[in-house]
């Protein structure tokens, strides 16, 4: 049986009102210790120094280090090994790499370059950007190399 007595209590604790007089108890100062000036006032910026040269601006190089960088988007690396999926003669293009799930259809965006990893069994004609050594082994299997 449920009566008033076997009710847990409920207490709901009273929000500070700050800066309302001295006879509150929380006037004059309002809870921020007996500090004044500034930290006493207002909110402050956590890189503001009292007024000096903020380190940042004391030290030049590191200030510009990194924010020079490129922002260009680096091509999808591809080894030529794993281009032995592909058929003898076929064509290496990005559509064709699409199609046998080589790579997502996002390198669409940033690129693919092909790189000398591995050893090429096939001769292909490769239409894509090519490192030096993989066009020497591409020409080696008896590929071509149409780069764009």
């Amino acid at each position: 049986m449920v009566n008033l007595t076997s009710l847990s209590k409920i207490v709901h604790k009273k929000k500070k009102r700050l800066g309302r007089g001295l006879g509150s108890g929380k006037g004059a100062k309002s809870g921020r210790g007996t500090t004044r000036h500034q930290k006493a006032r207002e909110k402050i910026k956590l890189w503001f120094e009292g007024g000096q040269n903020r380190s940042t601006k004391k030290y030049p190089l590191l200030r510009g280090r990194g924010k020079n960088k490129s922002t260009k988007p680096k091509p999808l690396l591809i080894k030529l090994e794993s281009l032995n999926q592909l058929p003898v003669n076929s064509e290496v293009t990005l559509e064709t790499l699409i199609g046998c799930r080589l790579i997502d259809s996002q390198a669409k965006k940033t690129g693919v370059k092909i790189l000398a990893g591995g050893e090429l069994k096939k001769s292909l004609i490769i239409k894509l950007p090519i490192s030096k050594t993989a066009k020497l082994k591409v020409e080696q299997a008896g590929g071509k190399i149409l780069s764009t």
